[in-house]
């Protein structure tokens, strides 16, 4: 096996782990449609339509492993999106050898009254929850088969450094670090998990390097859950500020604006994961891969460097 990592998307989860395997001295190649450049020392970077089968089957050749850390810039269009790029790696993977190491979510566990696990199925009603099923349900085929080694690691809601816009909590510190009131979708008083987008990239890392993780989905390691209100005033505490009040939007107001704005029509259609407790257990992941959640303190102070 060589030490080169090919990494799809230069967004959080993608530059977290191009940062980890650069730091340890790996061949590193980010590709994305535009050809970002993370700033990372050492780390290649490559302008490629990933949907393309053929041309990223060429450029992962010589890989040891293949990161699907994508993230679709629209929210609203995921159908669009992911079947033709899910499938475009699955065939990558298939023709260079590479570990397949896919930054899952919790979507395709759909709605539940407890917290969640590995091995429970993927129940999801949502069309988005469904789409994520699908796409872990190919590559669990594909991996089963032999035609390909597949792992998944699913996390919760991210929080972390260089979130900024793409996490329910961190959307909102700018505003709050300001001492400003500030609002969340749902209920700002449910236990809930968030994820440091940098554990959920180790554990990605972890799981494509262990022969007993592949074939199955694993948690990132996770904090013990804490509400968005609470997680919000944490961030703030761990840089020395006053807690703000934290609101929800009226749910008169997003219903409202579900009927001509998309994105509040897909938020409304997961509110399950924002309306009860949302809660992720990353125990056996942390058993099996040998982590441990970064500690609290420290995530919510990476939160508050936006």
């Amino acid at each position: 096996m060589t030490d080169r990592h090919f990494i799809i998307g230069a967004g959080p989860v993608g530059r977290h782990v191009a940062e980890a395997l650069a730091a340890r001295g790996s061949e590193v190649v980010v590709a994305t449609r535009s050809g970002t450049d993370t700033g990372i020392e050492g780390v290649q970077h490559l302008s490629l339509d990933a949907s393309d089968a053929t041309a990223l089957s060429a450029a992962v050749q010589g890989s040891s492993v293949l990161y699907n850390c994508a993230n679709p810039g629209d929210y609203t269009g995921w159908e669009e999106f992911w079947p033709p790029l899910a499938a475009s790696i699955l065939a990558a993977a298939e023709r260079s050898g590479a570990v397949l190491a896919i930054t899952g979510n919790l979507y395709p566990y759909g709605p539940l009254d407890e917290p969640m696990v590995e091995g429970m199925p993927d129940a999801a009603t949502d069309h988005k929850g469904i789409l994520r099923a699908k796409m872990w349900a190919d590559a669990k085929a594909a991996n089963d088969a032999g035609r390909l080694r597949a792992v998944e690691v699913r996390g919760s809601d991210y929080v972390g450094r260089g979130v900024g816009d793409n996490g329910h909590i961190t959307r909102v510190i700018p505003a709050a670090l300001a001492g400003k009131t500030v609002r969340v979708m749902d209920d700002a008083n449910q236990p809930h998990s968030w994820t440091d987008v940098y554990d959920e990239a180790r554990a990605l890392i972890a799981a494509a390097e262990n022969e007993q993780a592949w074939g199955h989905i694993w948690h990132a390691p996770t904090n013990a859950p804490r509400t968005a209100a609470e997680a919000i005033n944490d961030v703030l505490a761990s840089v020395g500020k006053p807690a703000v009040n934290v609101k929800r939007y009226p749910l008169v107001m997003t219903r409202s604006l579900a009927r001509v704005n998309g994105l509040f029509r897909e938020l409304n259609e997961t509110s399950y994961q924002r309306s009860a407790p949302y809660v992720l257990d990353s125990s056996r992941s942390e058993k099996v891969l040998g982590l441990s959640p970064s500690p609290w303190d420290e995530v919510c102070r990476r939160s508050a460097e936006q």
